[in-house]
């Protein structure tokens, strides 16, 4: 009945051009008309997928942690919202409300439109259905739905929502499809390798379902930094594969990358299998991003480095910051550095470090060289702001900073070897992205002193036995290969390593000590213990103080023994 109803509606009202879901978009997903009329229509956007859509393990209250993402606890009340969310005890809307946190908790479409408000001037409405522990191959099966036959009740929460704003005669159209779903699909065999053809069949039914043969998917990447991205590392790898394959062969589907976000903190070993609130918000934003690209949206940061800071033909000593979630700088923001006495200055622009960054394992790339300032991904930065700050008050050298950061990473993606996971492995990228500072440095005319390589020990490793048993010796594998790739045998590397996780399990491998003998051994390896960082209140990660501070030390043990 309510599919007759909204056929009859639709056909109604197109000759008035009212609605427009079903009208044939241009190549970048916008409608061709111009003028006033498109900006007032309404993008509706659907939302879909399992418990890191819902929003699992996390808290609106604790929004206010989080500084960039300041008040998306409050309603948005120029956004439209309808939602079904749940598997036997289901949080529903009665038809279109208000934008906010359901019964608490904090998804992605929060951050998603606020982020999209910003930059399209249009009304925005989103359709919500997301269930945790379901898989696409039952629960969301459009052919054979099992389970909680989740694909027909989307199907319908969707047509009641368009159909609801065509009785208010309000001009819309269907932008995007937002999935993220999978770690259930990775853990049957049937599941995991016909997730690409399942993912492919369900986009097709949507399309043929909605009448919109142009809706675009956008996929978002299962969060490997979590313990199921360590102990699941091969079927989850194999589920990315298959994302990346159905993306590949669907010109209207876009692939998200999710997996450097944060995630919750949480259980014995501090590792949790969901984003919580800090990464939900980020994922917000990942897909908002992504849309925006697709309609020539996404705004660009310049950070244009003006004026060479070097003279030509000076000697310039080039410092490689390299590791994981707190070399990247996942829980320090700039809007906290003013809360740090004496130390705003570091928000601020530093023309005279050329610094260039890959971070999230490419999920943001600086436009070639750049003055050192915050450049993080979410108004985040990392230890090189402090770091830069700290060698230029203690040395009138010339210096540059390299950072190459992926949040989401183990030691063993560091390794020559790599894993069975290969799309994680970062050994090339990384050489090559040193080899590529060099070459860009010595093209403007300087000589080059790659003065050190500086990691933070990875902070997840610490948190699971197994990889905290191999730790030390794949760091020890990542320093001799690259000494050898780069031709350099006495290049130095200086280690950090914050207090290792204390958990049941864990504490009869010792990765401390092993770090120690390593640098015993080494005289041109240098073990940084960071064990008293400000803001590091929390297991694995470090707040904006101990960033500061953490780049501070690091910069003190590289002047150290020069």
């Amino acid at each position: 009945m309510l599919d007759r109803l909204h056929a009859t509606i639709l056909a109604t009202l197109a000759s008035t051009c009212l609605v427009e879901p079903c009208r044939a978009l241009a190549p970048s997903g916008l409608l061709a008309a111009a003028g006033t009329a498109a900006d007032t229509t309404t993008r509706v956007f659907i939302f879909a997928g399992q418990s890191n859509m819902v929003g699992a393990d996390s808290r609106a209250q604790d929004i206010q942690l989080y500084a960039p993402f300041a008040g998306l606890d409050q309603p948005q009340e120029r956004v439209k919202f309808s939602y079904c969310i749940g598997r036997e005890d289901k949080a529903q809307s009665d038809g279109w409300t208000t934008l906010r946190p359901v019964h608490g908790m904090v998804g992605p479409e929060l951050s998603f439109a606020r982020r999209v408000a910003q930059h399209v001037d249009a009304p925005i409405a989103i359709v919500k259905v997301a269930a945790g522990g379901t898989t696409l191959c039952g629960d969301w099966n459009p052919d054979e739905p099992g389970g909680f036959k989740l694909y027909p009740l989307a199907l319908q929460r969707v047509r009641a929502a368009l159909a609801e704003l065509d009785r208010a005669k309000t001009r819309h159209r269907v932008e995007g499809f937002m999935w993220h779903q999978g770690e259930n699909d990775m853990f049957d065999d049937a599941c995991r390798a016909a997730y690409a053809r399942n993912l492919a069949n369900f986009a097709a039914a949507w399309r043929r379902d909605l009448g919109l043969p142009e809706l675009r998917f956008y996929i978002g990447e299962l969060c490997t930094k979590t313990v199921w991205g360590m102990d699941h590392r091969v079927e989850m790898h194999a589920l990315g594969e298959g994302q990346r394959a159905y993306v590949a062969g669907d010109p209207l589907a876009r692939f998200v990358r999710t997996s450097h976000v944060g995630v919750e903190i949480g259980g014995d070993g501090g590792l949790h299998y969901h984003y919580g609130t800090l990464g939900q918000l980020e994922h917000g934003v990942n897909h908002a991003d992504a849309y925006l690209d697709v309609v020539g949206k996404l705004p660009r940061d310049a950070r244009p480095l003006k004026q060479w800071p070097y003279a030509r033909g000076a000697k310039v000593k080039l410092y490689v910051l390299a590791g994981h979630r707190n070399m990247e700088g996942e829980r320090s923001f700039v809007q906290d550095l003013a809360k740090i006495e004496a130390q705003g200055g570091l928000a601020r622009d530093d023309a005279r470090i050329a610094f260039k960054y890959s971070v999230g394992g490419g999920a943001k790339v600086s436009d070639g060289w750049e003055p050192l300032g915050p450049a993080g991904p979410y108004d985040t930065f990392g230890p090189e702001l402090s770091f830069g700050a700290a060698l230029v008050r203690a040395s009138k050298e010339p210096i540059a900073i390299a950072k190459f950061t992926h949040g989401g990473s183990q030691i063993v993606d560091w390794t020559p070897e790599g894993s069975a996971a290969a799309s994680r492995n970062l050994y090339p990228a990384f050489l090559e992205f040193v080899r590529a500072s060099i070459r860009e440095l010595e093209a403007r005319g300087q000589a080059v002193e790659l003065a050190g390589i500086v990691y933070h020990l990875g902070e997840n490793d610490m948190a699971f036995a197994p990889y905290r048993r191999k730790a030390v010796a794949n760091l020890a594998a990542i320093v001799a290969q690259s000494r050898k790739d780069l031709g350099l045998p006495t290049l130095r590397w200086i280690v950090s390593q914050q207090p290792p996780t204390v958990a049941k399990g864990l504490e009869a491998i010792d990765p401390t000590a092993e770090l120690e003998r390593l640098a015993a051994a080494d005289p041109r390896l240098v073990h940084l213990k960071v064990f008293d960082l400000p803001g590091s209140e929390s297991q694995l990660v470090i707040t904006t103080p101990g960033i500061v501070a953490l780049g501070e030390r690091l910069a003190e043990a590289c002047l150290e023994r020069r």
